[in-house]
Order: C-alpha cells, then sequence, then structure tokens
C-alpha cells in the first residue's frame, strides 16, 4: 500500500493578477491624491508667480507626468506577483501595504522635485 503525498494546489497566475489588482487599482487613489496635494502645495507656495507660469504646456507637462506616475505605479504589480509566487504569499499580504507606503512616498519625492523645476526654488 503507498500513501500518495498531500498536494497543496498552489494558485493560478490568474486568482494572483487577481488578488493583486483587488489590491492595488483601490490604492490608486491614495497614490494620485499624495502627487496631487505635491503639486497643489507647490502652486500654492508660490502664488501669486505661478499663477503666470501655468499655461497649456505646463498643463499638459504636468498631465504627461501624470500619465508616467501612473505606469510607474504598474510596477508594484510585478513585485506583488513575484512575492505571491515565491511562497511567501501570507506573509506578504499582511505586509505589502509598505510597498505602498514606500513607493508613494518616493513617488511623491520625485514629484516635489519635478516641480521645483516647474515652479522654481523657494
Amino acid at each position: 500500500m503507498t500513501i500518495e503525498p498531500a498536494t497543496t494546489a498552489r494558485p493560478t497566475f490568474g486568482e494572483l493578477a487577481s488578488n493583486a489588482i483587488r489590491y492595488w487599482e483601490p490604492r490608486r487613489a491614495v497614490y494620485n491624491l499624495g502627487l496631487a496635494a505635491v503639486v497643489i502645495a507647490h502652486v500654492a507656495a508660490t502664488w501669486p508667480a505661478s499663477k503666470a507660469l501655468i499655461g497649456w504646456d505646463v498643463a499638459l507637462g504636468l498631465f504627461m507626468l501624470a500619465v508616467l506616475a501612473n505606469v510607474v505605479y504598474c510596477a508594484a504589480y510585478a513585485v506583488d506577483l513575484f512575492v505571491q509566487f515565491s511562497g511567501s504569499q501570507a506573509a506578504w499580504l499582511r505586509w505589502r501595504w509598505v510597498l505602498l507606503l514606500i513607493g508613494t512616498t518616493f513617488a511623491c519625492v520625485i514629484a516635489h522635485f519635478f516641480m521645483l523645476g516647474i515652479f522654481g526654488f523657494h
């Protein structure tokens, strides 16, 4: 009589990707609000001088940077899926908020320096 080893079914890529989407997409708003707060703070801090700089070119540049920032946000998916596939899924699901915090903070720092370049040093 042979005893077959118990097999634990590993989640499929689709299941892990679905899990990642359910986690990261609602939090994209937090990320974008952080970036918007940096931009608004810079405009407010340099007002009324910033009023003269606001035009189509600056608006289109900010739009381009916002789109690029959201493309970079998708890097979280690569990290998330890698860690979930590594077998550390249980611990990762409790700690992935740290990636959100670090990534959002880093993006806000980058936005700060871009805004310094657009609206000048103060």
